[in-house]
């Protein structure tokens, strides 16, 4: 069986996104990091983290602005990265972290990111001198642009684990009111990092057999999102993108806890529903408050996200259930929050954690000849 090693991961620090725990350098200092499909680099808070002996400093800068416009700037060190708790231990010798100087609305209540995509995205800049000595305030089109190998990609490449990994959530909000949120299980998940292409180390977490996603590109999880339908109606088309900016029309991505549509899809999406139900979704997207006791869920419908898979004729077709896009008691007892959001302009279709709630999700880099999968098993427990 290939190696493997399982994370204790929480909602709770990252305010919904998932967070493990990683230990860090020559002095194994143990570091919160937010657990990200929809970015590369492994960086952590400068103020958090200090270089000790041992660690080395590199002339490679990097930065990163994600969608909500947060980022970092920081310098790229090479030290040592251990992770698990159960199976055995992963640790990676020389590994790239980006020391982050400077950064905007990051690492609160965390330590630092941990992107879990393709290389693609890894972007550095060589520049001429070292970067922790100097700390370039701008890096921008600076120095000469190259690529480093993200944390997954080093450990295959040693022979350490598979460039594979999965993850098992059951909320996508902070669940409060049920004692400490930080003790509550449904506030808690594990990642996997490593394990076999079936998820043979993990038949504790799933049951049942796998559904196979297509990867379209090795950027992001880039998917086909085909059709939606509510219920058993026949469903929305959704029209496939491709293009050089834009390989397909959706990604997976678990550092989103909602689900992002552009805004005639979601329009489309809740006119599926009953007219008392399409006025609570109405309301709920307008920011409104939805009380827990006014929805029956058990009256309401799933929703059946169709996927292309790897072959013609093989779609996966997973189901969203009512108790996944209603998030009961987040955020404050007795409010009920949905997990539908519009998307913003040229940001396409975005499948956050809310889909992946109901299954055990294999992201695995090694698939299709490198391009990759994703796994869809239902989840235990």
């Amino acid at each position: 069986m290939p190696n493997f090693a399982r994370i204790a991961i929480s909602n709770v620090p990252g305010g919904g996104d998932y967070t493990g725990q990683i230990q860090v350098g020559p002095e194994k200092r143990t570091m919160n990091v937010l657990l990200d499909t929809g970015s590369s680099q492994l960086a952590l808070d400068g103020r958090r983290y200090k270089l000790a002996r041992g660690d080395h400093t590199t002339k490679f800068a990097q930065e990163c602005i994600y969608t909500d416009d947060s980022g970092w700037t920081g310098a790229v060190i090479r030290t040592t990265v251990s992770a698990g708790a159960w199976g055995e231990p992963v640790v990676l010798k020389q590994a790239n972290v980006a020391i982050a100087y400077r950064s905007r609305a990051m690492f609160d209540g965390y330590d630092g990111i941990l992107g879990l995509a393709y290389s693609a995205l890894d972007d550095a800049r060589r520049m001429k001198q070292d970067t922790w000595d100097k700390r370039y305030r701008r890096i921008g089109r600076r120095g000469k642009s190259t690529k480093l190998p993200p944390y997954l990609k080093q450990l295959k490449k040693l022979g350490v684990v598979s460039d594979r990994f999965a993850f098992y959530t059951r909320r996508s909000m902070v669940r409060v009111g049920h004692g400490p949120a930080a003790d509550d299980i449904m506030n808690q998940g594990l990642l996997v990092i490593g394990g076999a292409r079936d998820g043979r180390e993990s038949r504790d977490l799933f049951e049942g057999r796998f559904q196979t996603v297509r990867v379209l590109a090795q950027e992001y999880y880039n998917t086909n999102l085909k059709s939606l339908a509510v219920c058993h109606q026949n469903g929305i088309a959704v029209k496939p993108v491709h293009t050089k900016s834009a390989p397909s029309n959706s990604i997976v991505d678990s550092g989103t806890n909602a689900i992002f549509f552009p805004k005639r899809l979601l329009h489309a999406l809740v006119e599926e529903f009953k007219p008392e139900q399409q006025k609570m979704l109405c309301r709920a997207l307008h920011g409104y408050t939805v009380w827990a006791r006014d929805l029956d869920l058990t009256q309401w419908p799933d929703i059946t996200f169709v996927l292309q898979g790897p072959r013609r004729g093989r779609n996966a077709r997973l189901k969203l259930k009512p108790c996944d896009y209603w998030q009961v008691d987040a955020w404050r007892k007795g409010h009920a929050l949905s997990v539908f959001a519009v998307s913003s302009p040229g940001d396409g279709i975005i499948l956050g954690l809310p889909l992946m709630n109901g299954y055990f999700t294999i992201f695995d880099g090694e698939a299709d000849h490198g391009r990759g999968e994703i796994r869809f098993a239902t989840r235990k427990g």
